[in-house]
């Protein structure tokens, strides 16, 4: 099969899964999603839907029970779920990323155990590296440590702000195992539920995506089989760098997605509203603003793809434009959803309408994966280096 045969029957296969996917959510997803963030539940119906249709799956290579997919394939489908509900498009973006450590620094043989099991949605998976002395800086002020003794490792410490962390079957850890090394003393291990000395913590109460649980992890004396380390000793900042520029374009579609579904209800709402005898949206003040969200939507869009597929291609350039992808689908959303906000007037601001929870939801793809700011440092020292 030459390259572009090999393009086509891709975009084939893409335009299926993404057809399949706007079906379900506008049949399954979008009906659930005020009722899941009202009561704050994570949604095991939607969990159940994505994998029998195999979403969980879709960036894992069929060798491993995955569809082998592309990562843009991957981000699109993130972004179809986020425009109707961001804490569903949560469970298929976090099960990316608690796969990716696996993925990356895995042996053959920890792949064939753990894969095949998250692909097809038996398991679900979280990543663990954020803890309470450490948000930006999560390697180089990491407190949880992991010692060797004998072909174990036993843990001891806490995280926080573990995405899905109570309801996951497999999570992947970072610990410190060699104090004096700094953050290149650090660890990735797959620590398993029903491990003894692995507890779930404060389930924390948030503004936004609460259908998907936000939770502390406890690890006290929780002995792991060294079976379960991912790569050597010392590579788990190599490890994390590697997930986070293919993590973060994940979360960039989730925020495009919260941005998409915004304008689209502003939009359709700014047609029918009428206010001084014609719609509000043919009004230059209102129209004007939906321009403005509608080229910023766009121009987020374009990045992200491009982002999407260097990671595809493997390109040196991927960690700028992950980078860059987050930034701007972040700000993007918290902009047009507040604008979203602002076009239905005091109903935007009421819970019966959906813009106010999607502003609400909008705020935290400006903070997790990497604050806006440190997206900023990332771009910058690409750019110029760094001291």
């Amino acid at each position: 099969m030459t390259t572009a045969q090999t393009q086509i029957a891709t975009d084939d296969e893409e335009a299926l899964i993404l057809a399949a996917v706007r079906e379900l959510v506008a049949e399954k997803v979008a009906p659930r999603a005020a009722e899941i963030d009202a009561t704050g539940e994570f949604p095991w119906d939607i969990k159940e839907l994505f994998a029998q249709n195999d979403l969980l799956g879709i960036p894992i290579p069929s060798e491993y029970g995955g569809l082998g997919g592309t990562f843009l394939t991957y981000v699109k489908v993130v972004e179809e779920i986020a425009k109707a509900c961001a804490s569903s498009a949560l469970i298929v973006a976090v099960q990316e990323l608690g796969m990716l450590p696996i993925v990356i620094g895995g042996s053959d043989e920890q792949k064939h155990r753990f894969l095949p099991k998250i692909a097809s949605g038996e398991h679900l998976v979280a990543y663990a590296l954020t803890e309470v002395s450490s948000g930006s800086d999560a390697l180089g002020s990491m407190r949880t440590r992991a010692e060797k003794r004998g072909d174990a490792y036993v843990l001891n410490g806490q995280k926080i702000w573990i995405t899905n962390g109570s309801v996951a079957d497999v999570v992947c850890v970072f610990a410190v195992t060699d104090p004096a090394a700094g953050s290149r003393g650090v660890t990735a291990f797959v620590v398993e539920k029903g491990t003894p000395g692995f507890s779930v913590g404060n389930i924390e109460k948030k503004m936004g995506i609460r259908g998907s649980p936000t939770v502390e992890l406890v690890f006290q004396d929780c002995e792991i089989p060294a079976a379960n380390r991912l790569g050597e000793e010392g590579e788990g900042f190599k490890i994390a760098m590697k997930v986070l520029d293919k993590s973060r374009p994940g979360i960039a579609a989730q925020a495009l997605g919260i941005a998409a579904g915004a304008l689209d209800y502003a939009t359709n709402y700014a047609k029918e509203r009428v206010a001084f005898g014609k719609p509000i949206g043919q009004h230059q003040g209102v129209g004007f603003m939906l321009a403005d969200m509608k080229t910023e939507v766009e121009a987020a869009r374009l990045m992200l793809y491009q982002a999407a597929q260097r990671c595809d291609e493997g390109s040196a350039d991927v960690t700028l434009w992950a980078a860059m992808a987050k930034l701007k689908c972040g700000d993007v959303a918290m902009s047009v959803t507040t604008d979203a906000v602002q076009v239905l007037g005091g109903f935007g601001y009421s819970a019966d309408y959906p813009v106010e929870r999607m502003m609400r939801d909008a705020k935290i793809t400006q903070i997790y994966e990497g604050t806006q700011q440190i997206q900023r440092l990332v771009i910058s020292r690409k750019l110029v280096g760094r001291a």
